[in-house]
């Protein structure tokens, strides 16, 4: 297994904290979250393998290579909170790299699939490999409500604009991560030792609070938190409410 150089940037001063976006995004999801962590935090923006800036991803890639990936950025215990994507690459980094990982913030997460979830998002990625223009306007309607659209219809726009611009094979190959990763990482949910916070939109039709909820009971002492009226895309949509909710949970962890 050999680790990507990820493209990454280091904002603000204090506990370390890394941000972790989903499939087909890049760090700059998180600009509307940076300043009020990185005033608390030494935050480190990262690009998955695969994305932004990053190494690409080849097909068949693994959720241990895009962790392993993470990892070597890490030079000791960090708080990593997870976007989607990015929260199943930070509970593969608390089960397998424990001393890295200080908290977790799991945000949208799937977890523990139902046939039908599983049935569902093996769809999206088919119509994905045969019409990825198409698919890639379909979750941009999952993930804006129509009154956020209305709101913020540039974001809307700049959102499908980088999608659209993903290399389709990297894009393909951590998909499949996406799609798949939860049923392995779910018997080993357990052994997570680190203090876990599993939060999502009461409205995401993807990760469901039901999965948030799944994760709470699953790893020991986690807890969750709804945030209401939102979907899919805190760190955008709700990024006040989210960055309270880390912020709370990192809080009582830092060192005296």
């Amino acid at each position: 297994m050999t680790a990507a150089a990820l493209s990454h940037e280091i904002h603000g001063d204090g506990p370390d904290l890394v941000l972790l976006h989903g499939v087909g995004l890049d760090r700059s999801m998180w600009a509307r979250c940076l300043p009020p962590l990185a005033a608390r935090h030494r935050v480190t923006l990262v690009d998955l393998r695969g994305h932004g800036a990053s190494p690409r991803a080849e097909e068949g890639v693994s959720l241990a290579e895009l962790a392993t990936d993470v990892a070597e950025l890490l030079d000791g215990p960090a708080h990593v909170v997870g976007f989607s994507l990015g929260a199943l690459v930070a509970q593969q980094l608390a089960v397998v790299l424990p001393e890295l990982t200080a908290s977790l913030t799991l945000v949208s997460s799937v977890a523990g699939r139902s046939q039908e979830e599983r049935a569902a998002v093996a769809g999206r990625r088919e119509r994905a490999r045969a019409d990825f223009k198409a698919s890639a306007r379909a979750a941009v309607e999952r993930w804006f409500s129509a009154e956020w659209r209305a709101r913020e219809p540039e974001l809307a726009g700049e959102l499908l604009t980088t999608l659209l611009a993903n290399d389709r094979t990297s894009y393909l190959a951590c998909y499949d991560v996406f799609a798949t990763a939860d049923a392995g990482l779910w018997p080993l949910l357990p052994d997570i030792a680190a203090p876990t916070l599993a939060v999502t939109g009461a409205d995401d039709p993807g990760s469901t609070p039901e999965m948030s909820r799944r994760l709470a009971a699953r790893i020991p002492d986690a807890y969750v938190r709804m945030i209401p009226g939102a979907r899919h895309l805190l760190p955008l949509e709700r990024p006040a409410e989210l960055t309270e909710v880390v912020l709370t949970h990192t809080a009582p962890l830092a060192p005296l």
